[in-house]
Parts: C-alpha cells; sequence; structure tokens
C-alpha cells in the first residue's frame, strides 16, 4: 500500500477550498442583467480580493510548498 504524505492532503483541502469559492462566482454572471451592476461589481472585487489574500496567506506561510 502506498501512503500519502500530509502535504498532499493540505494541498488538496485547499484545492478543494479555493475552488468552491470561484464557484460563487458563477451565480453573479447569472443575475448581473438583472441586478445592480455597480453594486454587483464591487461585492465581486471584494470577494476576489479576499480570495487573493488568502491565497498569498497560505503561499507564504509555505502550505503550498511540495516537500
Amino acid at each position: 500500500t502506498f501512503r500519502f504524505g500530509v502535504s498532499f492532503y493540505l494541498i488538496a483541502m485547499l484545492f478543494i477550498l479555493f475552488d468552491i469559492e470561484v464557484v460563487f462566482l458563477y451565480p453573479v454572471g447569472v443575475i448581473i442583467n438583472a441586478a445592480d451592476s455597480i453594486f454587483v461589481l464591487v461585492e465581486v472585487l471584494i470577494f476576489v480580493v479576499l480570495l487573493l489574500v488568502a491565497l498569498i496567506y497560505v503561499w507564504r506561510r509555505g502550505a503550498l510548498d511540495w516537500r
């Protein structure tokens, strides 16, 4: 039996986390015509900036380094 290291599972969990967060952007494309586009644009930009901040934090902590 082959055993995976802890870093494999950490990267897999981070991938799933960020992948699910990006899926939340799909409904914005569906409702963008019916909503006030400036408000929706600001909300999406805040969401994407928070995702980028989280990604930079994880990257700088070394969680994405494959040891």
